[in-house]
């Protein structure tokens, strides 16, 4: 291997002028590009995406969702939960009912009306993360009091001191399905990453929920782990130990939303991997010609007793390094701009706005009073990206196996070559 080595690093040292030292500086430079956007691309989008997964399963769905039965006996379940192999951090009680809830105003808005425990703030950190108050606090104190999402507040015209009723009421057959009496006081308003749970979500106390929803409404449980991933393992030991328990986690509870989350995912990174196509091709094509020009060289490496698998290796060396020379400055580069997202839209923000208002300036200079900038590059730059240690190597070794492959193709015509002839043209 060491003289493999010495011929590639003199090929190199050979090809850093002229045209051979273009092609493989593009080259790096492409491959740069592509991890790079690769990685700012997958990670903007990890963090959209897991604004709307934080939201449902830490408010929503939970990591796994029991469903009590007639002979329950939660002193048992909750020693079971909290054992400390399952990882479980919370276990919340609650209750599910649909309502329609009309405004004093006279506007009507449907609603999923979920009976929590009061300490649900205090006892559940993911929630507590998740449900950010806009207005008043999260207090349910009192049965009485209701804390409702903020874009179902606005549709009722709701504030802070308002009160709502519960006018159609899912529930047992011990349930009025219309009432005036269920009448609740707004203690606060809450917004999280999710805009379905903010158009629909409302909170009441357990003790109002066991009081409305009737004798035959279903208890169920919430349970968080510590790593949502071992949702399995913790259902298979919770099943094993009280058998008779009805569960569900949150990839079943959450499939169709999560599945076409990750479609789409699938198919932005393969609109994107199409990069390092156009990248292999061009290595390709570059190698190719370079191999055509090395023939006397190749000729006289062979005929000193070099086998063609280890001249093939020089080339597929030169990719390695053109390769690696492109991807580590693309991961460097892609994570570099994830961390300064915020700023990189504050700056697009301002550089659109200028553009716009020097454009207005130029075609209809009294409209450019009303040029403003574009709102959404706060909201874009409010979320972070997220980077997963996983997919970033995966890119970055994609991004080195392209230009490799590459050149394993190219380097292929080494060993078609007939000794006698080159040195007969040579």
């Amino acid at each position: 291997m060491n003289w493999i080595f010495f011929v590639s690093r003199r090929f190199a040292k050979v090809d850093r002028s002229g045209r051979s030292a273009v092609t493989g500086f593009l080259a790096s430079l492409s491959i740069c590009f592509g991890v790079m956007t690769l990685i700012v691309t997958v990670s903007v989008m990890n963090g959209f995406q897991m604004g709307f997964i934080d939201s449902i399963m830490e408010i929503s769905s939970a990591h796994i969702r029991v469903t009590a039965p007639q002979d329950f006996d939660q002193q048992a379940f909750e020693q079971q939960c909290f054992r400390p192999e399952l990882g479980v951090v919370a276990v919340e009680p609650m209750y599910e009912a649909q309502s329609l809830l009309a405004s004093s105003t006279g506007r009507q808005a449907a609603s999923l009306i979920r009976a929590v425990s009061p300490d649900i703030i205090y006892t559940d950190a993911g929630f507590n993360r998740e449900v950010k108050m806009i207005s008043g606090e999260f207090d349910l104190s009192r049965p009485g009091y209701i804390v409702l999402g903020s874009q179902l507040a606005r549709q009722l015209g709701l504030r802070v001191g308002s009160t709502v009723n519960m006018l159609a009421l899912s529930g047992g057959s011990d349930v009025d399905l219309i009432s005036d009496n269920r009448v609740f006081v707004v203690s606060g308003i809450f917004s999280c990453g999710y805009a379905e749970i903010n158009n629909s979500y409302s909170f009441i106390s357990l003790d109002a929920g066991q009081q409305f929803f009737g004798k035959d409404a279903t208890k169920l449980f919430a349970l968080k782990l510590a790593d949502s991933e071992k949702d399995m393992q913790v259902i298979y030991q919770l099943e094993k130990a009280l058998p008779g328990l009805q569960t569900e986690s949150w990839r079943s509870y959450n499939r169709s939303f999560f599945g076409a989350l990750k479609v789409e995912k699938n198919l932005l990174m393969m609109l994107v991997f199409m990069i390092f196509v156009v990248v292999g091709v061009n290595i390709f094509n570059g190698m190719r010609r370079m191999v055509f020009e090395r023939r006397a060289e190749i000729a006289v490496l062979s005929a000193l007793g070099g086998r063609k698998r280890q001249v093939q290796l020089i080339f597929i060396l030169r990719g390695l390094l053109t390769g690696l020379g492109g991807a580590i400055p693309g991961l460097l580069l892609g994570m570099l701009l994830c961390v300064q997202m915020d700023v990189i839209f504050a700056l697009i923000a301002k550089l659109s706005y200028w553009i716009q208002y020097l454009f207005t300036m130029a075609t209809n200079p009294a409209m450019a009073m009303f040029v403003r900038e574009n709102t959404m590059y706060q909201v874009y730059a409010s979320i972070p990206a997220r980077m997963f240690p996983a997919e970033i190597t995966f890119i970055t070794i994609f991004g080195v196996f392209s230009a490799l492959a590459a050149s394993w193709v190219a380097s292929r015509k080494v060993l078609a070559m007939t000794l006698s002839e080159v040195l007969h043209d040579e």
